[in-house]
């Protein structure tokens, strides 16, 4: 009996993640800059210079979200607005920032939540409103309000400060979109359809709103206005518990943090973040520190590539965590054999949730989908084994190498895949289409991540089978 290198690569992965730090930041989300300058992210060491950045902090939009915060009992912090070459907009260290030591707190004052909103002008609308919105619902609406309201608002200068569109999957086009691996397109799309729901459900509860609008609501209220908004809490919140609260519907876990989320991320970054109930600020600490003039950076978890550009709008070159997901259509038509046994398999598998997060690194096939293809790979006369293969109980030599040649198969198929994206995507961008130009450069930097991973993958497998056919050839 023998059990492939790939088990032991995902076991080690495995190992490594659950051994990282939680950042305690929520994946609903702080984004990063989100100035739409995330298009290479080739992210460098934390602690390598930052040649060629440009100082913000002269900027008036944020001398005035700065001079905002203050008022509302934000002290000084060894962190200042800049431009990076490599990540875009972000916040650079002004002096050694040491190991353990708090990077920014920021007031609950400074927090945009439900509260803010219940305590604004809009609070006696969403109190009387049946059925109750969602507290995602409230800040977006508060957002489009703020916005609406221009100077006069009471958060202008953190409006200000916002991006005035975003990368993430609500914001593609769909010849776009349609360039995305099969699973993340569908995903996309409900994305898409998520925010134009939320638009097309509500707009009975926007007309109430029209007392304190300057134009006719269906007119600020617009999908693209809801759009941003929506994108502006989905990739810029912290997760910060609140109470239940009678007047909405839902969990309300969302604050918007003012400057902490211009914060990059970076993958092999570990920090400490979240709410301080003695202190009453939202409290971020660096575990590995950061030198003077370097970009501060912070972690949003284990994310892949995919999630990253579906929820934040970027993807990071190189990332530890990057994997390419199996489509189980795509398994459907690779693996051979029996029509009959074939379908009752997929049966078996769906019916014990193996088919879903079936995916490949650098290292190897993931635990889940070698699993799925040894179990692919017994006669069907060995039905009775098909729970203990799902408990890895390890399969004949001769089982494993199918396991093994099926899943060099798979990855082939992806490789082709990506590759026949990657070349629709050259072409479009040598037509020049301006108005889609960052977004496809966005999917190519997915592609091409994924092209590696795949690369590496094909790697893995061959050195496995070369394992396995030896010891099939040292035992006849």
């Amino acid at each position: 009996m023998v059990m492939s290198g790939c088990g032991r690569a995902a076991r080690k992965r495995k190992k490594k993640r659950n051994g990282a730090l939680q950042s305690g930041i929520k994946c609903h989300c702080v984004n990063t800059s989100c100035c739409a300058i995330h298009l290479s992210h080739i992210f460098t060491s934390p602690n390598m210079s930052s040649s060629c950045l440009v100082s913000l902090s002269h900027r008036p939009e944020y001398v005035e979200l700065l001079r905002f915060l203050h008022q509302r009992g934000f002290a000084s912090t060894p962190l200042q607005p800049a431009l990076f070459p490599d990540t875009g907009r972000g916040l650079r260290a002004l002096r050694s920032i040491k190991p353990h030591q708090l990077m920014i707190s920021l007031p609950e004052s400074c927090l945009l939540t439900t509260s803010t909103v219940l305590d604004s002008y809009l609070g006696r609308y969403i109190k009387s409103w049946t059925p109750r919105p969602s507290p995602l619902l409230a800040l977006c609406v508060f957002l489009v309000c703020e916005r609406h309201r221009g100077a006069d608002a009471d958060w202008s200068p953190y409006i200000g400060a916002l991006p005035a569109s975003y990368t993430c999957a609500a914001y593609l086009a769909y010849d776009v979109a349609a360039l995305l691996p099969v699973g993340m397109r569908r995903r996309a799309l409900e994305q898409k359809d998520a925010v134009r729901e939320m638009h097309s459900s509500n707009r009975d509860f926007f007309k109430t709103l029209q007392p304190i609008l300057s134009q006719p609501a269906e007119d600020v209220l617009t999908f693209e206005a809801l759009r941003w908004a929506w994108c502006s809490v989905n990739t810029r919140s912290v997760f910060m518990r609140h109470p239940s609260n009678r007047f909405l519907c839902g969990r309300d876990d969302y604050a918007l943090a003012p400057f902490l989320d211009l914060l990059n991320h970076h993958p092999d970054v570990q920090v400490k973040a979240g709410f301080n109930h003695e202190t009453k600020s939202y409290e971020i600490r660096s575990v590995g520190g950061t030198r003077a003039f370097q970009q501060a950076f912070i972690n949003y978890g284990c994310h892949d590539n995919q999630r990253l550009l579906l929820e934040y709008g970027f993807v990071a070159a190189g990332n530890p965590h990057g994997v390419v997901y199996l489509d189980a259509e795509m398994l459907r038509q690779v693996v051979k054999g029996d029509t009959r046994s074939l379908e009752q398999k997929m049966k078996f598998l769906a019916d014990n949730n193996f088919l879903k997060n079936l995916t490949v690194s650098s290292e190897g096939p993931g635990w889940r989908l070698m699993t799925v293809l040894r179990l692919m790979s017994l006669p069907q006369t060995l039905r009775h084994r098909w729970k203990a293969v799902l408990r890895g109980q390890a399969v004949g030599e001769e089982a494993e190498r199918t396991s093994l040649r099926t899943a060099q198969a798979l990855c082939q198929r992806l490789l082709h895949d990506t590759l026949a994206a990657l070349d629709k995507i050259s072409k479009l961008l040598q037509d020049g289409e301006p108005r889609l130009g960052e977004q496809l450069r966005l999917v190519q930097s997915l592609r091409l991540e994924e092209k590696c991973i795949l690369g590496r993958c094909l790697e893995s497998l061959s050195a496995s089978l070369s394992e396995v056919n030896y010891l099939l050839g040292a035992f006849r």
